[in-house]
């Protein structure tokens, strides 16, 4: 009987030894939900991150808009990098983000890009008209933030109604690119960030011809490790993530 009972409590410490080291890991590591536009960009920062802090950052990207539904549907993320502010604004409104973590942390710039083995010669938006492009690719504006700076491109150039037909909407930036990239799109309108890969050429869009793409992060109301999540935002604004924010076409205003 004693071996057994011995046995048992054995059991019993490892148990609470593994339980303790559980949460011990699980303070060293933080959920990020992060738009699209921040593909290549934050997997570089969180690599560095990872490495200096021991914290591992778990990267979740999507449109920003599908991501603040998750958040208010109480997704586990501790912390929402958006590409656009009054996502941030809503969701704080709600009760769902920290309001006092609300910061802006970059620009975004579209560009309009073609893919290279196409042979089209893409230089400005009119061109886009060229009936050699069946397709234009665009991320859905109703959910993705640079799909609706691309819509606002178009409209002030005066090509909205004369490109719909041509139009095919990405799910987010990343897919849309992914469209261009295939071939499927021709060209379209995509981030800065994304669109250093072999298959695209692409030229600036005029900042004039659409609102600001105004980024900004905040931390999830329901975060188990609110301070991690902290530690990430000054990381990303900090010298280093701003470097690689900036190596990524990222406008960085603070």
């Amino acid at each position: 009987m004693v071996p057994i009972l011995f046995s048992l409590a054995v059991a019993a410490l490892l148990y609470f030894l593994s339980q303790g080291n559980a949460a011990s890991a699980g303070e060293r590591r933080i959920t990020a939900a992060a738009a699209s536009d921040l593909n290549f960009a934050f997997k570089d920062i969180a690599a560095v991150f990872e490495k200096e802090t021991g914290i591992k950052v778990i990267l979740s990207f999507g449109s920003t808009g599908m991501l603040a539904k998750q958040i208010s549907g109480g997704a586990p993320f501790d912390i929402f990098f958006a590409a656009d502010m009054k996502y941030l604004k809503d969701l704080s409104g709600k009760g769902h983000i920290i309001s006092s973590s609300v910061e802006r942390y970059a620009l975004g710039v579209v560009v309009l890009a073609v893919n290279k083995s196409s042979g089209i010669e893409v230089r400005e938006l009119k061109d886009l008209l060229k009936p050699e492009i069946r397709n234009v690719a665009i991320a859905n504006p109703d959910h993705a933030p640079y799909g609706r700076a691309a819509m606002e491109a178009l409209k002030s150039a005066g090509l909205r109604d004369k490109l719909k037909d041509k139009l095919v909407y990405g799910e987010n930036i990343r897919q849309t690119l992914q469209f261009i990239q295939t071939g499927n799109a021709q060209a379209g309108i995509v981030a800065l960030s994304l669109v250093n890969v072999p298959e695209i050429t692409y030229v600036r869009i005029d900042t004039s011809l659409h609102n600001p793409i105004d980024q900004a992060v905040g931390i999830v109301k329901t975060s188990k490790n609110p301070e991690a999540a902290a530690s990430f935002i000054r990381y990303v604004k900090g010298p280093v993530g701003s470097g690689v924010m900036k190596k990524y076409g990222f406008i960085i205003t603070h």
